[in-house]
């Protein structure tokens, strides 16, 4: 997948050999096996609980891999985004992510200040961090697909049925690599290449202008103005009319990349996958109103996506520095230009499976929720059959039922949870909802 130069101790990326050896060596290790081999036992009894896996903490890994502070070597590591569900520990992704490939180096500047954190939407989309298991094979190749598009600095495209938390990838990799706020832009069938990369109020400005002509012509009347007429300069700057969208806020030149989720790209017009080649392939894009005035105003602040977010803008273009680690999501609608596939990498979601709903359901709803509900871990198989009858279902519909048979509030009688399931679990394809006969 990637070159073999330069990686360390004969350590080598995942590719078509060696994959299985690779992730054998870097991989944490699953809680019920025999623990790997640690090399470093005493700075690990020092270490913080969190930080108990040196790997996960950007550490070196348990079979001797070089952490990120024992030089370019740290920087050849394959594991970078691990899929643990545990942020960085006493590292950052800045120090973890070696140099992009020639074809994907970009220079924009001045540096934008980094992104604001935002636990608070992080933690009601995923829950609290919790010990996902890492030798699930699914999540090793979730792992491998955000790795290689975090070195090719690449988009990835997730595709897969609803609900099987395509969007949370993108909350689960600025969580882990400590990335900050998600830039989320949501598609419906009239959104266009525009309006997620900026947003002019030329009209606001207008009436901004003829406000203020306005009140110079009536200060005149009382003979109380100096006789100058309303000029441009007397208005806000044109950068107060200016608003970056999710787009085009990702692509300003942070130190670091931040994590974009284009959500639902299926629902879009034909022609957005192809107006996004070249903002994807060029890492920049122009705003048209600050080119023209650039002369007068060659630097100029704008708004961003971000709250009470800004940014200054050279010479009226936007220029990345750090290609952002942008998550596209599909539900398989429709297929997309092969021009705009090659330029991706993709990953299909599968249905989650035992493990990872009970890691979800004790994430949002704490330790042992799933045995409060009443049924135990049958809870568990009776959605996971009951999601292979009915075409598939959503993680929410279990998090709802589980939520409402663990509040208390439920009548006494037997029959009253699964009446409650039937209700909660149903089809997801159209078909509406479905109830116990009788």
């Amino acid at each position: 997948m990637l070159p073999e130069d330069g990686v360390p101790q004969g350590i080598r990326p995942v590719g078509a050999a060696g994959a299985e050896d690779v992730r054998s060596q870097d991989m944490p290790p699953d809680p019920n096996m025999t623990p790997a081999r640690d090399s470093t036992p005493a700075r690990d009894a020092a270490a913080p609980a969190e930080a108990a896996d040196p790997a996960a903490a950007g550490g070196g890994s348990a079979d001797g891999d070089p952490g990120p502070h024992s030089g370019s070597a740290g920087q050849n590591r394959w594991w970078i985004y691990r899929g643990s569900g545990q942020p960085l520990y006493d590292t950052s992704l800045r120090e973890l992510l070696p140099d992009p490939p020639p074809w994907r180096r970009f220079t924009g500047g001045p540096v934008v200040a980094p992104p604001p954190a935002d636990d608070e939407e992080v933690e009601r989309r995923l829950g609290t961090p919790s010990g996902r298991s890492p030798a699930s094979d699914q999540l090793r190749r979730e792992a491998d697909m955000v790795n290689a598009a975090l070195l090719l600095r690449r988009p990835l495209l997730v595709t897969g049925r609803p609900g099987t938390g395509k969007s949370s990838l993108a909350y689960r990799i600025s969580r882990e690599l400590r990335l900050g706020r998600v830039l989320r832009w949501h598609i419906t069938s009239r959104t266009t290449l525009r309006s997620g990369l900026y947003e002019y109020d030329a009209i606001g400005r207008v009436q901004d202008s003829a406000a203020l002509r306005a009140a110079a012509d009536g200060t005149a009347g009382d003979g109380a103005t100096d006789g100058s007429a309303p000029s441009e300069e007397r208005l806000p700057g044109i950068g107060d009319y200016v608003q970056l969208g999710p787009l085009g806020t990702a692509l300003l030149p942070y130190e670091t990349p931040r994590v974009l989720l284009i959500d639902e790209l299926d629902k879009s017009d034909q022609d957005l996958a192809n107006d996004l080649l070249s903002v994807f392939e060029e890492g920049q894009f122009t705003i048209s109103e600050l080119l023209r005035a650039r002369r007068r105003h060659p630097r100029v602040s704008v708004l961003t996506d971000d709250p009470e977010g800004g940014a200054e803008i050279v010479g009226g273009v936007v220029r990345c520095r750090a290609f952002p680690v942008v998550v596209i999501t599909s539900n398989g609608e429709r297929e997309f230009p092969p021009a705009f596939l090659r330029r991706c990498l993709r990953l299909r979601m599968p249905d989650p499976d035992r493990a990872q709903l009970i890691d979800m359901v004790t994430a949002h709803l704490a330790e042992g929720a799933v045995t409060r509900a009443g049924d135990g871990g049958d809870l568990i198989e009776r959605f996971l059959r009951r999601s292979r009858e009915r075409g598939g279902l959503a993680v929410d519909q279990l998090l709802n039922s589980v939520y409402l048979a663990t509040s208390g509030r439920l009548p006494t009688d037997a029959g009253a949870l699964d009446e409650l399931v039937d209700a909660l679990w149903h089809r997801l394809d159209g078909a509406g909802a479905e109830s116990r006969p009788g």
